[in-house]
């Protein structure tokens, strides 16, 4: 079964734009508000996540640091073995790695594209897991070549190995080989009903029984509530179009398709549904963005991550202020 907390973890995420040296203190913070975890990125051309990792977890004491993602086609199998090991051993419990396509541009922009993303993600999350329990792995697949391979040193707690999905086949191959799975932001309860099954689905192929599914969404807060919606509208809009997915579980495709030719880009946000802007994010003043956050969390996802707007700056200290007291009462 897809394992369900009464009340997911909380997280927050570190967006890679943001000066790492200031990660230590930004860790330290979200730790003494409550936050449970801590979410990485590693974005090309910006901070690396598993570096960025051992930051923020040698300034805590107990936070939970993911990292979401690491593209497959970038990094040896053996090579992340081999940090995680490291991570894992140094903070037993605490690091949450997790592999997914990369951005395709990117990927072909550095070298990197897959002549299978699916069979690469595949190959590398399989080898990694395998190469982290100590056996000898020997596998000449498409992505991944590894002739009599054994890691000398392994981890004492095996860390738990995530995908980040959106689409079917991803899903379901989260389900096969991942034990979680990471949705992106634009995540509505609808999109996550959907991915659930697909991700239930692979899990009965491998016949596995456990699975975490930890949830982005994107969370602009403030008593001016009126500015912080338009804020979220403005980056729904830019993301928005480019995520078939998300658009088809809430039935708008052909919505947002229409808006566009009418408006254009540069209106499309302000024409945008307030319903669009409830059903995929959490935005407004407190009580509005607490009623969105209720809703995600009542769904039984496990980890609800909150993702400051393109890198806001504001982010962590409006989460903080505004939210933290309700989500973590008497901490």
């Amino acid at each position: 079964m897809i394992e369900v907390l009464s009340r997911p973890a909380l997280g927050v995420i570190f967006h890679p734009g943001f000066p790492p040296e200031s990660l230590a203190a930004y860790a330290r913070r979200a730790e003494s508000a409550g936050f449970d975890e801590l979410w990485l990125w590693d974005d090309c051309f910006l901070a690396g996540a598993l570096t960025s990792a051992a930051i923020a977890l040698s300034a805590t004491d107990h936070l939970k640091v993911g990292i979401g993602l690491v593209p497959a086609t970038t990094i040896n199998p053996l090579f992340a073995a081999m940090e995680l090991t490291t991570l894992a051993r140094a903070f037993p419990g605490r690091i949450l790695p997790g592999f997914g396509h990369g951005l395709a541009s990117w990927m072909t922009q550095i070298g990197a594209a897959p002549t299978s993303s699916l069979t690469s993600l595949r190959e590398t999350v399989t080898a990694v897991r395998q190469l982290l329990r100590g056996e000898m792995v020997t596998m000449q697949g498409e992505q991944v070549k590894l002739d009599k391979v054994q890691m000398h040193l392994t981890p004492t707690s095996i860390p738990p190995l995530y995908v980040g999905a959106i689409r079917e086949k991803t899903l379901r191959l989260a389900g096969r080989v991942g034990d979680g799975t990471i949705m992106p932001a634009m995540s509505s309860l609808a999109y996550i009903r959907w991915a659930r099954e697909h991700i239930r689905a692979g899990m009965a192929e491998a016949g596995r029984t456990q699975h975490r599914v930890v949830v982005y969404l994107d969370v602009k807060v403030s008593p001016d509530g009126e500015m912080a919606r338009a804020a979220a509208r403005q980056s729904l809009a830019e993301w928005l179009p480019w995520n078939d997915a998300h658009m088809d579980t809430l039935g708008i495709t052909s919505d947002v398709a229409a808006l566009l030719e009418k408006h254009g880009a540069d209106g499309f946000a302000q024409h945008m549904p307030d319903a669009w802007l409830d059903a995929m994010t959490a935005a407004g003043t407190p009580d509005q963005a607490m009623q969105s956050l209720e809703r995600f969390m009542a769904i039984g996802v496990d980890s609800l991550v909150l993702q400051p707007l393109n890198g806001d700056p504001d982010g962590l200290d409006e989460y903080i202020r505004y939210l933290m007291p309700a989500l973590k009462p008497g901490r």
